[in-house]
């Protein structure tokens, strides 16, 4: 770590010599097994060494002390020296970061629940220090873990939402970070904070080489969010940023599901530019074409033509789908009908009377078309009424064409009469 990020003093004596001269008289005492004696050794040196800031000398004593430690399996001895060395005055911050560092590398030889207390120690060390910031996000990393494994979702999700990522952890190991944060959430079943969090990823950064696995976690996490959410369009772009992946698009066995799902929630999404859009830039995919249920379902929703509901239930039994293919019908009908009566729309929706007006009702109310019922007659009207001011302007073209057509018509019938009495006269 930058020592312009630390602030620590300016070293006024150098005592390296000195503790080369007592590091293997230490390694002596360690070997006779006179461990307090050898802890004291190195105690009497650090506070030289520290009120020298002497940091390289300082960082191998509090280093050697939790080798010291480590090695005669020592772990409450361990989390009682790294508590006490931290603490000291007017300690090096960075011989703490070094010191914390050594520690966590000796976390995994510590046997449960010992390892957990080492834990929980480290944490309380690096707790509120900016410099050791990275430290106290990993080692709470893995207490959530622990939390995790005993089945504490919940506690495991709360302890790691504490922890504010900040820029001084690695890009890819922060991303790392925040989709743990984002997974956690989902497994609470926090679906707002899980929103929230999301933000804080940038995707353009998984345009980065070697970001894939970081990107396929990322668009999964969201896809169980968007389909808890129903919002299907979005489902649908993170499928197809996934089938996008050269990973993805190389592996036969995989690229297919992909885009059999993305087709799925384009579908069932509500009708609009986008989606329209979507479809169509689908449609050019050649392998579409090897997935006949797929392909079929983007050319219903593609094709202006009636459908029915018969046809795609095959390809899934969701409510949804069946909504939207009804909504399909709706449109067209609205396309090529002027009016329609109730009955004649029952029969081509295949629906009752009023679920035919509460599907026309959602159509109307949504923009996608227009469309006024009359209850007593019976009847359905989709043609807008014009203005007076465009109807006058409609009026206007059709007298245009209707005197061109006079014209051009006068015009025939004066060539033909010409063309005869020149054949009369020869």
């Amino acid at each position: 770590m930058d020592s312009s990020t630390t602030n620590d003093p300016k070293m006024e004596q150098d005592c390296s010599h000195m503790v080369k001269e007592l590091l293997p008289q230490v390694d002596q005492l360690v070997a006779s097994g006179q461990l307090p004696a050898a802890l004291d050794q190195l105690h009497a040196l650090e506070k030289k060494t520290r009120a020298a800031a002497d940091l390289w000398s300082t960082t191998q004593l509090l280093e050697r002390i939790v080798d010291i430690c480590a090695h005669a399996q020592e772990w409450v001895m361990l989390e009682q020296q790294v508590a006490a060395m931290a603490k000291k005055h007017a300690q090096l911050k960075q011989a703490i970061t070094k010191m914390v560092q050594k520690a966590m590398t000796y976390l995994d030889q510590a046997a449960e629940p010992t390892r957990t207390e080492l834990i929980d120690g480290l944490r309380k060390v690096t707790e509120g220090k900016m410099f050791v910031e990275v430290e106290y996000a990993r080692l709470t990393r893995m207490r959530a873990n622990i939390y995790e494994q005993q089945g504490q979702i919940n506690k495991a999700a709360d302890l790691l939402q504490e922890v504010q990522v900040e820029t001084s952890m690695d890009r890819r190991e922060k991303t790392d970070f925040i989709l743990e944060q984002m997974r956690l959430c989902l497994a609470k079943r926090d679906f707002i904070r899980m929103a929230i969090i999301s933000r804080k990823i940038n995707q353009k950064y998984f345009e980065h080489e070697g970001t894939e696995d970081l990107k396929l976690r990322y668009f999964e996490l969201m896809i169980q969010y968007d389909v808890h959410e129903e919002n299907y369009l979005e489902v649908s772009r993170h499928y197809y940023a996934i089938y996008t992946m050269p990973s993805i698009k190389a592996d036969a066995s995989k690229w297919p599901s992909m885009l059999q799902n993305m087709v799925l929630y384009l579908v069932m999404a509500p009708y609009g530019n986008e989606q329209v859009d979507m479809l169509h830039r689908i449609q050019q995919d050649h392998n579409l074409e090897t997935l006949p249920h797929s392909c079929q379902l983007v050319k219903i929703f593609t094709t202006m033509e009636l459908t029915r509901w018969s046809v795609v239930e095959q390809n899934a039994d969701k409510q949804v789908l069946r909504d939207r293919v009804i909504e399909h019908n709706v449109r067209v009908i609205a396309k090529y009908y002027l009016r329609a009566t109730i009955q004649q729309l029952t029969r081509l929706l295949e629906l009752s009377a009023d679920e035919v007006e509460t599907f026309i009702s959602k159509a109307v109310v949504s923009g996608t078309i227009y469309a006024r019922i009359d209850r007593p007659a019976g009847i359905v009207t989709f043609a807008q009424p014009r203005e007076g001011e465009e109807q006058l302007n409609a009026w206007a073209s059709d007298v245009n064409k209707l005197l061109s057509l006079v014209e051009k018509t006068t015009h025939l019938i004066s060539k033909e009469e010409i063309v005869n009495k020149i054949a009369r006269a020869i």
